[in-house]
């Protein structure tokens, strides 16, 4: 059995008397794609917050890599190995592509205030390999042709994958990914299934959150389902599509 890399012990999280989290618990192993589902507002994305240093948990505890996960800023989790995606893009529109993927590479540079001002030979070879790093990480992704395009120009699925290259660029080790189908057309989904798959065989975990229940149950090895903040189903895809509770509260129904 692999290691597991992160363990969620009854997290949870409130606001007000809203309950996003409820005492969630949920154990993602190296080198699995683990999928997160649920119908909106059951607190998916409030556990990636929480993941990621946006929001403090209000009880429970994330172990990573068997260390206590204190992620009180999102540059914390950064620091450990965990990048993440979002909802609604979140790219610096008026930056290029390359530009964009290059800011996330900035994550793991070594050179301070005082290289960068005077520009000394040891920074100016770290931005070349930040820039060749960047441009590899477009390649991978399948935006390179779009290199020097502003990222506001960028089609829909080309701006996901941009994300995504961002995100890989801070050498994550847990890669969370938030709805990144969303607003894709079948092409684009197929070629996201095949980019999620080669992250995970070139060593990364994968955490994703996604309403494309068809995708999720084809790719994801285990799978996760939150109802009103509260977890009500853990296993493998195949089960988790015939568990009642499930059917009940997301599927309607079963999957195809």
């Amino acid at each position: 059995m692999r290691p597991a890399l992160l363990i969620a012990n009854a997290v949870c999280k409130h606001f007000g008397g809203v309950k996003a989290l409820s005492g969630v618990s949920l154990t993602i192993r190296a080198g699995e794609i683990y999928g997160l589902i649920g119908p909106n507002g059951a607190g998916k994305t409030t556990f990636f917050n929480v993941l990621t240093g946006l929001y403090r948990p209000d009880g429970g505890e994330l172990l990573f890599e068997g260390g206590k996960l204190q992620a009180s800023a999102p540059h914390v989790a950064t620091q450990r190995g965990i990048a993440r995606t979002f909802q609604n893009i979140r790219l610096f529109a008026n930056m290029t592509a390359l530009e964009n993927v290059m800011v996330g590479r900035h994550a793991r540079t070594r050179a301070g205030v005082f290289g960068g001002v005077l520009r000394t030979a040891r920074t100016r070879a770290e931005e070349a390999a930040i820039r060749r790093r960047a441009g590899e990480l477009l390649r991978y992704v399948g935006v390179d042709h779009r290199a020097g395009d502003l990222a506001k120009h960028l089609s829909y699925g080309d701006q996901r994958r941009l994300e995504i290259a961002r995100a890989l660029a801070t050498e994550p080790k847990l890669l969370a990914l938030d709805e990144p189908a969303a607003g894709m057309n079948g092409t684009e989904t197929a070629g996201l299934r095949r980019l999620i798959e080669g992250i995970r065989g070139d060593g990364v975990t994968v955490l994703l959150i996604e309403h494309d229940v068809k995708l999720v149950m084809g790719l994801c090895d285990r799978v996760a389902v939150l109802d009103y903040g509260s977890k009500i189903c853990e296993d493998v895809p195949a089960v988790v599509q015939r568990n009642p509770k499930v059917i009940e509260a997301y599927l309607g129904g079963g999957v195809a």
